[in-house]
């Protein structure tokens, strides 16, 4: 997910111009619906939308010194790339989003699995993704990663 820039303003100053107006308000959407507690900084390279150390102090357990990710946004050579690791820890949480999706966006769906693709950056569903970013919380995150990822569970 390594993006251009050590700062929240460099990565997003660093977008290429045919699609920085949309990776910018993908950025505000998901500032504007995320949830208490959460923080936007710089997350594996990129942007990221973590839990910080002041509230989970354990930070990520593949590396420690790294805030717990929540979420993630970069630009790549072919799209804007979303990833949610919420979706990913919650197979009920991907449905919902999965089954939405159609319903805000032209295109289909173009997802691994915590990372939603946008090729088009006419159809990004920006009221979905501010609706997506609100249905969890810190705590909900933080209870979900340790059953899912500290306590030996499948993922």
């Amino acid at each position: 997910m390594k993006s251009e820039g050590s700062t929240v303003e460099e990565i997003l100053s660093n977008v290429p111009e045919d699609r920085k107006e949309v990776f910018v308000k993908l950025h505000r959407t998901i500032l504007e619906n995320l949830p208490e507690g959460f923080v936007a900084g710089i997350s594996y390279g990129g942007l990221g939308y973590v839990v910080p150390h002041s509230i989970y102090p354990a930070g990520y357990h593949c590396k420690p010194s790294e805030p717990l990710p929540f979420a993630g946004l970069a630009s790549q050579k072919n799209s804007i790339n979303f990833y949610h690791m919420g979706m990913y820890a919650d197979p009920q949480l991907l449905e919902w989003f999965a089954g939405e999706y159609p319903g805000y966006a032209r295109s289909k769906l173009d997802m691994g699995k915590s990372c939603i693709r946008f090729k088009k950056m006419d159809d990004i569903p920006f009221e979905l993704m501010g609706k997506l970013m609100q249905k969890m919380s810190v705590l909900d995150w933080i209870q979900l990663y340790e059953k899912s990822f500290r306590s030996g569970g499948k993922k």
